[in-house]
């Protein structure tokens, strides 16, 4: 039988109704379709409604499928000649796991292929008013692992700085045990790795935004002081935090006008 097609098709942030109608399209064409939505929490996702808009069943995969067991599931059926969709949260390739599924597949040699979806990047970009092209390097905040707290983030942070460009940090999703970092946790993290490196990177009255359920109807996005955000109410997850560099006068008028910053903040534009 000939090789089949494995399609990633990203789902957007928050539920169904986040996918692209050429997502639609290919999905409901599919002769197989597999669901993971482990690496982002879409709070708004229904399997169910997904099923009834796709008009055929979901097989739901999780992390050992999909790295433990290298995807074989369903790189064996689009060997078998078979049309193959996997679904996943935001963007296809945003996640590292994807990437290493895709590579698997091609070197089996199955036919891949992506249909992106609206992601983080985009959702924060539109939520803050940033500038897009003032963005460095993203990196993800994460739970101590032994106790012992990756310095990551805050060398990524101190590079981006230095390069006067924003900070996008992605905050620990665990599925499996059902924990998901907040802004509180993300900050108390960063806050500990500026007791441990010294470097004065971040001090409780540095700038920083805090976003909740980007993608949604309803989402929470402020920009305030570390001490402020700390004591914020962002609801449930999943959050996201940003640190501006240096602002641009347009910049410091977004944060203002669309995310309720304090009026100090319209100062720190230039």
């Amino acid at each position: 039988m000939g090789k089949g097609q494995l399609i990633f098709v990203g789902l957007g942030l928050h539920n169904e109704e986040g996918m692209t109608l050429r997502g639609l399209k290919v999905t409901r064409e599919a002769d197989v379709v597999f669901l993971e939505h482990y690496t982002s929490l879409m709070p708004g996702l229904s399997v169910r409604k997904l099923e009834e808009l796709i008009g055929k069943p979901i097989k739901v995969v999780d992390r050992q499928v999909l790295e433990e067991e290298d995807a074989e599931p369903l790189i064996s059926e689009a060997l078998r000649g078979r049309k193959v969709v996997l679904l996943v949260p935001g963007d296809p390739m945003i996640a590292t796991t994807h990437v290493a599924v895709r590579l698997k597949a091609e070197k089996a040699g199955v036919r891949t292929s992506v249909i992106n979806g609206p992601s983080i990047i985009n959702a924060v970009v539109a939520l803050t008013g940033l500038q897009s092209y003032r963005f460095g390097r993203m990196v993800t905040i994460t739970y101590p692992e032994g106790g012992v707290l990756s310095r990551t983030p805050y060398e990524v942070l101190w590079e981006n700085k230095a390069r006067n460009l924003h900070t996008i940090c992605l905050l620990d999703a665990r599925a499996e045990e059902g924990l998901y970092m907040t802004v509180r946790e993300g900050l108390e993290v960063m806050l500990k790795l500026e007791e441990e490196l010294g470097r004065g990177l971040l001090r409780p009255d540095s700038l920083a935004v805090g976003i909740a359920r980007a993608g949604s109807p309803e989402p929470v996005v402020k920009a305030d002081s570390i001490k402020a955000l700390m004591d914020y109410d962002f609801g449930p997850p999943p959050h996201t935090l940003v640190f501006p560099a240096s602002l641009h006068f347009l910049e410091a008028e977004a944060l203002k006008v669309l995310t309720g910053a304090p009026d100090w903040v319209i100062r720190c534009g230039a």
